[in-house]
């Protein structure tokens, strides 16, 4: 069932399986490629990349982030998620891309941004020096990959 929501203008919040997907895209993403893959994964897990700090006498807000899917190889994230429409400015904004930086350097692994196809996903890992480009994106059928091998950084 779908609703439209003031936070997510540009559609609609999918609920499925008692979770809540931002889009239809997220859902399929989670349908086709997360939830039967065998993988311990996490949806929507809140990450607190920057805490709230006190800087003479005002307090500087924190920055948190929230990827779509967190995909565990043992208890070691081995794929943390966010699905876009699309890699360019629209989809990865500058403030999506200091976020992606920081989770990066707090948790040791790039966001992956993922846009789905039809019968897969092309993915891109963010914030680091040797990327993809968006012309050349890693294209997969299945989440299980070590995207370090697979794009031969």
């Amino acid at each position: 069932m779908s609703t439209p929501t003031a936070l997510n203008k540009r559609g609609t919040k999918v609920h499925l399986d008692g979770y809540t997907f931002d889009s239809q895209k997220e859902a399929n993403f989670y349908v086709r490629f997360v939830k039967n893959s065998g993988l311990h994964y996490e949806i929507h897990p809140r990450y607190v990349l920057s805490p709230l700090t006190q800087v003479g006498s005002v307090k500087v807000s924190q920055i948190a982030y929230t990827p779509d899917f967190v995909v565990y190889n043992n208890k070691n994230i081995s794929h943390a998620y966010d699905v876009k429409n699309s890699f360019g400015a629209y989809g990865i904004d500058a403030s999506v891309k200091l976020r992606f930086k920081l989770f990066l350097l707090n948790e040791g692994i790039p966001v992956e941004a993922v846009v789905v196809r039809q019968h897969d996903f092309k993915t891109i890992a963010q914030g680091i020096t040797k990327q993809l480009s968006e012309k050349q994106p890693l294209v997969c059928n299945n989440i299980r990959y070590n995207w370090i091998e697979a794009t031969n950084l």
